[in-house]
């Protein structure tokens, strides 16, 4: 039988009579003040019927307090089955739940805040450790090496390319082809205004967990400036995009998930706080008094 067959049955006369009982219930259930008018009787199924009843609390608007009551074949006492506070058409309820994976935004992050990455996400992939390097001499190293310079000669064969030695070429490596280029004031001023933004003092990488060194996040860069900088190409970070120092961090570091917490220091074993009483002279002994303290007069007594 269907919910909406079984909610058009008419209700049992004993157990939509029982008004008071299930008020009674909702009442030990939350407060007097509380359960508001009722509102309606609704069957459940055979011999069993819910009272709703309007909820006054400002904080549930819409809501009803709804005791479910029933009672045995061929018996008169009615009993209760349960108690709950339920929504109504027209109540207020919390948006749906989403997670804080979709609900994070770019800029979100603030100093101290840790944003552990997948381990399939899609924005990394496994880098260079050296620990799969192939012997010197090993077949894969040749075959590797051999594959390499073929695609050299392919890309060589098909581009113009400068003579490989002349002035131009050595330019053309340098990124120096160019009419002027920055100076070393040039150079040092932009790494200091870069470094103030997103260096290692901001109360950003204070908090990190690591440095943007060892981020799978940091896009490098070539030329001098490559060996202090490198581009965040992190979406959640608060640096994304900008060019940002080595040592500078935050909470979107790739490996913040694996990443171990620091240490904690041992507690010290002396209390340096605390102030040690040293007597000024040794306390007065009971015993016996060695011979070098005796008076020369005594020496020859026993």
């Amino acid at each position: 039988m269907s919910a909406a067959t079984t909610r058009s049955r008419t209700p049992d006369r004993l157990c939509a009579e029982a008004v008071d009982l299930a008020r009674t219930a909702a009442e030990e259930a939350a407060a007097p003040s509380v359960v508001g008018e009722h509102v309606s009787a609704v069957a459940e199924g055979d011999r069993v019927v819910t009272h709703f009843f309007e909820c006054k609390d400002p904080g549930y608007r819409g809501w009803r307090w709804a005791v479910t009551v029933t009672r045995a074949s061929r018996a008169k006492n009615v009993t209760l089955d349960e108690t709950v506070l339920l929504p109504g058409e027209d109540a207020l309820l919390a948006p749906e739940w989403v997670p804080w994976s979709e609900r994070l935004r770019p800029g979100d992050m603030g100093p101290g805040d840790l944003l552990p990455t997948d381990a399939e996400d899609l924005r990394l992939e496994p880098g260079w450790s050296g620990e799969d390097t192939p012997p010197p001499n090993s077949v894969v190293s040749t075959e590797m090496a051999e594959l390499v310079e073929a695609e050299d000669a392919d890309v060589t064969d098909r581009a113009v390319v400068p003579v490989r030695g002349s002035i131009t070429s050595v330019a053309e490596e340098l990124g120096m082809r160019r009419a002027r280029v920055l100076s070393r004031y040039g150079l040092h001023s932009a790494a200091d205004r870069w470094d103030e933004s997103f260096g290692a003092k901001t109360p950003m990488a204070q908090a990190a967990p690591a440095s943007c060194v060892s981020c799978g996040f940091l896009v490098a860069i070539g030329g001098s400036l490559g060996q202090a900088f490198g581009v965040c190409a992190n979406e959640f970070g608060p640096a994304d995009g900008h060019l940002v120092s080595l040592s500078y961090g935050c909470g979107g570091h790739s490996e913040a998930a694996v990443m171990p917490k620091p240490p904690r220091p041992a507690p010290p074993v002396l209390d340096s706080m605390a102030t040690d009483e040293f007597p000024l002279r040794p306390a007065a002994d009971t015993g016996s008094v060695p011979s070098a303290d005796l008076p020369a007069a005594d020496l020859g007594h026993s």
